[in-house]
């Protein structure tokens, strides 16, 4: 795929395979307590970090969705996965490398994916957090929602961009 250099650091983007889960789930785990804190208070941070906890889900997801994987020098910096072609569903980079362009280089690379399948539009369920980023790259709010996990409410936002201009 691609890779760039940035600050000294060699980051590498390729494929998700069924090994990476436990450090997939580490940094989904920890970026949520980390960078997502500002915008969501403790217990809405517990009740989402709890979805670490469905490892049904997380096999589904590596083995039906389409996962991208940000590595700096054998560490995952970041992930992404793309569902049925079209759909956003997982998009997590890791508190210490936030700001370094990793977010954009998974993103170039799962929009060409949805490209090369003739997909029209991208859609996501983004958080407050990474709201800003995916506005940065062309999506616009279709609305807000709240979503209840556990129990507790969590405000989120669907989202979607049109690839064809």
């Amino acid at each position: 795929m691609n890779s760039s250099t940035s600050n000294s650091q060699s980051i590498t983007i390729r494929k998700g395979i069924r090994k990476d889960l436990p450090e997939m789930l580490e940094l989904f785990t920890a970026t949520i307590d980390k960078v997502c804190k500002k915008d969501y208070n403790p217990l809405q941070l517990e009740a989402w970090k709890s979805g670490a906890e469905n490892e049904e889900r997380w096999m589904n997801v590596i083995s039906s969705q389409y996962v991208l994987i940000a590595e700096n020098r054998k560490q995952i910096v970041g992930f992404c996965t793309l569902d049925k072609g079209n759909y956003i569903d997982l998009f997590f980079v890791h508190k210490n490398y936030q700001q370094k362009g990793i977010a954009a280089m998974l993103y170039h690379e799962i929009e060409k994916e949805a490209l090369q399948q003739d997909e029209k539009l991208l859609t996501a369920d983004v958080s407050k957090t990474a709201r800003p980023f995916f506005e940065k790259i062309g999506f616009h709010v279709i609305e807000e929602q709240t979503v209840h996990v556990k129990g507790i409410a969590l405000i989120n936002y669907k989202m979607e961009k049109n690839l064809i201009s």
